[in-house]
């Protein structure tokens, strides 16, 4: 099957995608910093760098769903249950076999079917989770100037719990992408990719157009 390089990624996906990976690693490391685990920054820079990076992220967050919503990007995550066992097989079993890819890429279906299920609870579980939990965490008898404005909440205990685990959920999301952007046509095809914007697919029109050739051939022939 010949292949050509096609632009899949546009510019503000690729910036959307890598300004989002290094804030959650910002998160991530500020975080476990404020829970005691090392000290790099110091205790209160470090929650003051955590709380800046939150808002970076629900900026970024907030202007990539209008994106989504006004170019039509969403779609590329809405779940299916199709071929969804065939992708499970394939990186459990198949792909330490070569076997080929259950599903194909294209610039209209860039996820397959266990990655749109993945993003799809990404989105709408485990980031809405944490930066809600955030947000309350931030905002408990939060200081104005009319006093202490607090949000009723008894107690930070089950907040600071559901922020740590959407936090570690986040963090196995990042180590499990990490190993499969290695899970391309080369280790590193989908890194480029993601840099480049663009990625080697199959030329579907040429494999189409060898088609009708062979089948106008056949007709001849018959």
């Amino acid at each position: 099957m010949s292949k050509k390089q096609v632009y899949i990624y546009k510019g503000f996906e690729r910036f959307w995608h890598w300004m989002q990976a290094i804030l959650i690693f910002f998160l991530a490391f500020t975080g476990f910093e404020i829970h005691g685990t090392y000290s790099f920054f110091g205790y209160r820079d470090a929650v003051r760098y955590h709380n800046v990076a939150a808002y970076m992220l629900i900026g970024l967050i907030v202007f990539t769903i209008f994106w989504h919503l006004t170019t039509g990007e969403y779609k590329q995550y809405l779940p299916t249950l199709k071929n969804i066992k065939a992708q499970l097989d394939y990186y459990i079993f198949g792909i330490f076999r070569n076997a080929p890819h259950p599903t194909k890429k294209t610039v209209l279906s860039k996820l397959n079917p266990l990655q749109k299920l993945t993003y799809f609870g990404l989105k709408i579980l485990v980031i809405p989770l944490s930066v809600t939990s955030g947000l309350l965490y931030m905002f408990y008898r939060y200081p104005s100037k009319q006093g202490v404005s607090a949000i009723n909440i008894q107690s930070l205990e089950f907040i600071a719990i559901f922020h740590t685990v959407a936090a570690i959920l986040l963090i196995v999301f990042i180590v499990t992408h990490l190993y499969l952007i290695t899970t391309g046509e080369t280790v590193t095809s989908n890194l480029k990719a993601m840099l480049t914007g663009y990625e080697e697919l199959e030329d579907e029109d040429k494999a189409e157009k060898n088609v009708n050739e062979k089948n106008l051939s056949t007709q001849n022939l018959d």
